[in-house]
């Protein structure tokens, strides 16, 4: 959520930042600045009030020592009518609140100045590549053949259990699945994250806290009873670990990673780009979060796709990334790089992590500050990325490591494994 003060005084300025994401804000901007000044001017009037009845009350009671019982009785009437107008004053304040609380929940973050304009994915911006193209065997099939082929992974039986988006891995593919978890895992933590298990369901703050409520409520599953919300991410549960939390500048920084299956009700697609692993809606994700000084959370970011790098190079898959335009951003980001592999079967790139700065816009809704060396309280900086997303790092490995005689394991997974090759 974007700080009201900054807004109220830099209006221009964020309705230019929002234009980059194909955004008219010009009326929500005036129409919170004008909520702002009707709350502020009412939460004076408040105050003044309660001042006086204060005043008054003391009043009361030097009256009443000197005896003036008459004088006494006057200020208390005057007491009764200004605490029912404090009461309508506090009522009106309350909901003055609510409304500029709900505007500012329809603004997204502004995207940082390197952000590249554009609409659609197609204008991203294409900053690194690397890795080598498999030339594959005549015969080479997508992975949702391959599967199938060497019985690792059972979509239909997932459709039995639950539905569509809910795969059965089987065998040698779950042994995989296990150990790109484990893999992923110990990179994190030999990175110097703290590995920690989080609940899979979360409040209504927590959501609210990271930014999936209210612009994604439609796709989390939700659970009306106990009014809870099935994670999206582990982003969720980790970063609102630190929700209402006041932070020294010696905590800087904090790096946690968690493994979480996540649960996305996204909506139905057909064709091959949403087939096999390449949408679910239960898949298996390790992640990344950070909390920075706002001085270092830049430079944090770039260690972060450093590290992300690493990962895939060492997994030797071809990738690349992409820095995301204004219009293909998330709500709550204020930069966001996406790492895509190529999936040579498939003849396509597949995104496999999503690496973001928040800057201050989760940390207001989670009300995460830190006190600087001057004692001074200030919101904090967050980021989180996949480190990794399965499904289509999986996708990639059994597309691009497919051969006549099996699928090869990669060398880095194979003492996870315990395995070389799906034959």
């Amino acid at each position: 959520m974007l700080q009201i003060a900054f807004i109220r005084e830099n209006q221009e300025k964020v309705i230019q930042a929002l234009a980059k994401r194909n955004l008219d804000v010009k009326n929500v901007v005036e129409e919170v600045v004008q909520l702002d000044e009707k709350r502020r001017a009412t939460q004076v009037a408040l105050d003044n009030v309660l001042a006086e009845s204060n005043k008054l009350s003391k009043d009361i009671g030097e009256l009443m020592k000197a005896g003036e019982k008459a004088k006494a009785t006057i200020l208390k009437e005057k007491t009764v009518a200004l605490k029912e107008q404090s009461k309508e004053l506090a009522e009106k304040a309350d909901a003055l609140v609510s409304e500029l609380t709900e505007k500012l929940y329809t603004l997204p973050n502004l995207p940082a100045d390197i952000v590249p304009e554009g609409k659609t994915p197609e204008e991203n911006l294409n900053v690194f590549e690397t890795g080598v193209v498999p030339v594959l065997h005549e015969g080479a099939q997508p992975h949702w053949e391959l599967v199938k082929k060497y019985d690792i992974i059972d979509f239909e039986l997932g459709v039995k259990i639950t539905g569509a988006g809910f795969p059965v891995y089987k065998g040698k593919g779950a042994r995989l699945q296990r150990a790109l978890i484990n893999y992923f895992l110990d990179k994190n933590t030999a990175a110097g994250y703290n590995e920690v298990q989080v609940p899979l369901f979360v409040n209504e703050a927590s959501a609210y806290g990271t930014g999936q409520l209210p612009d994604k409520e439609g796709q989390m599953y939700h659970d009306a009873t106990d009014d809870l919300y099935m994670i999206p991410t582990a982003e969720v549960p980790v970063t609102n670990m630190f929700r209402d939390v006041i932070l020294n500048e010696s905590d800087f920084p904090i790096l946690t990673t968690a493994y979480t299956p996540c649960f996305r009700r996204e909506a139905g697609s057909y064709g091959a780009h949403v087939r096999g692993l390449n949408r679910l809606h239960q898949f298996d994700k390790v992640e990344i979060v950070r909390v920075e000084h706002p001085d270092n959370s830049y430079k944090a970011l770039d260690g972060m796709v450093e590290h992300i790098k690493e990962i895939l190079d060492e997994l030797k898959l071809p990738y690349r990334i992409l820095r995301l335009c204004g219009g293909d951003m998330g709500f709550t980001s204020a930069l966001t790089y996406d790492f895509e592999v190529f999936s040579t079967a498939q003849d396509r790139w597949l995104e496999i992590s999503s690496v973001s700065n928040f800057e201050t816009f989760q940390a207001n809704r989670l009300k995460l500050r830190f006190k600087d060396k001057d004692g001074k309280s200030q919101l904090a900086h967050t980021l989180n990325g996949s480190s990794l997303a399965l499904p289509r790092v999986l996708a990639g490995i059994l597309e691009n490591y497919q051969t006549p005689e099996g699928i090869v394991i990669p060398e880095v997974l194979r003492s996870y494994c315990g395995f070389d090759i799906i034959d």
